[in-house]
């Protein structure tokens, strides 16, 4: 993202707001024209013509058809892209398939991601998801983490695969190292070929043995920060109860919209703040549009597990659902979940990944609706 950078930034929030307002109408697509760049939003997004730069797009599904000379910045439910991109592709989805030509690099994440037959990445490939194959050829290393990955196409470099079950195709042709880290053996066609060898690392806790002592420091620190996050869940919901239990309405009643406005949060405003820090005069406004955006991290993480604890009372114990002690008790749970989700390995960051998102989405459509 070039020059556009601070109206990308502002007019696909206003994009983005536009679906929300008109979510009722599932088929409605808004699209702005902002000099080369093109930004599109809706229920079922299709973009058949060329976009001369970048390409910022979020819907419940997604085809991209057309060529896009600059960057494809993509979020939905299922994402195709068959069109050839100049740069590199940012996306997430549950269902990603890429088949086209890819200047530069693929960073992606859903649940299940195919790198096509037809497709060329001309630089590095990472992905996380729950499935994942690569069948097409890429001109650099791969990182992936899944449940599943299967290479079966051709990669120059290095493949890093962090998996539960990994497996090489008879198409597969790496030109550096496969390294991967599994509990079970690599399943490997005879045909499959790696120039630079094969090295097997058991998981942590996968070989017996002290643990190593960064290990322990690091998940007494993700127990600290859980502990803290269930306190901040308490005194936020017990601060401000109505408002709270109107985000856990906003999570249960429009989670797409919460997921696709916190996406939107997400990548704007660092993009906004930094073209405000470049500008001199804008500095104190870009540390505190920064500050204000960190702090509404955790407040947006806790957010869901309020929502989310919530919902369980409305569901398992309506007679209570009204009282604050039972909500102050069912958020602290539910923020605990979520803390626990999230070491599920390969899918666990998704995880928290998508609490933080529906949270921050959930937050800003309240404060959309008291403006």
């Amino acid at each position: 993202m070039g020059k556009s950078s601070i109206v990308f930034a502002l007019s696909f929030a206003l994009v983005a707001v536009a679906v929300a307002q008109n979510e009722p109408d599932r088929k409605r697509m808004v699209e702005h024209q902002l000099g080369a760049d093109h930004f599109v939003a809706g229920g079922s997004v299709k973009v058949r013509q060329p976009v001369s730069g970048d390409l910022l797009a979020a819907g419940g599904s997604i085809d991209v058809d057309a060529n896009v000379n600059g960057d494809a910045l993509v979020t939905g439910g299922r994402l195709r892209i068959s069109g050839d991109v100049g740069q590199s592709v940012y996306a997430g989805a549950g269902h990603l398939d890429i088949d086209g030509k890819v200047g530069r690099n693929v960073r992606v994440a859903g649940g299940e991601v195919e790198i096509g037959p037809k497709a060329q990445v001309i630089g590095n490939v990472t992905i996380a998801g729950g499935q994942i194959s690569v069948r097409g050829s890429v001109g650099g290393y791969v990182q992936a983490g899944a449940g599943r990955v299967l290479i079966d196409g051709p990669v120059a470099g290095d493949v890093v695969v962090g998996s539960g079950h990994v497996e090489l195709g008879p198409n597969a042709r790496v030109g550096g190292k496969l390294l991967y880290r599994s509990r079970e053996e690599l399943k490997q066609d005879p045909a499959a070929k790696v120039a630079g060898g094969i090295e097997h690392v058991l998981p942590r806790g996968g070989a017996p043995g002290a643990e190593p002592k960064q290990y322990r420091f690091a998940r007494g620190v993700r127990w600290v920060w859980t502990a803290g996050m269930m306190l901040l869940a308490v005194a936020l919901l017990a601060a401000f109860p109505a408002f709270f239990g109107r985000v856990g309405t906003t999570l249960q009643s429009r989670p797409g919209m919460s997921l696709l406005l916190g996406f939107v949060l997400l990548v704007c405003v660092p993009v906004g703040a930094l073209v405000l820090l470049i500008t001199i005069i804008g500095i104190p406004l870009g540390l505190l549009a920064m500050l204000l955006y960190l702090a509404l991290m955790p407040v947006a993480y806790a957010s869901t597990g309020i929502g989310l604890g919530d919902w369980v009372l409305r569901k398992y114990k309506s007679d209570q659902a009204a009282r604050l002690g039972w909500r102050l008790g069912a958020a602290a749970l539910a923020v605990l979940l979520i803390a626990v989700l999230c070491l599920v390995p390969w899918l666990g960051g998704l995880i928290g990944f998508a609490a933080l998102l529906v949270g921050l989405g959930a937050l800003l459509l309240q404060f959309k609706r008291v403006s």
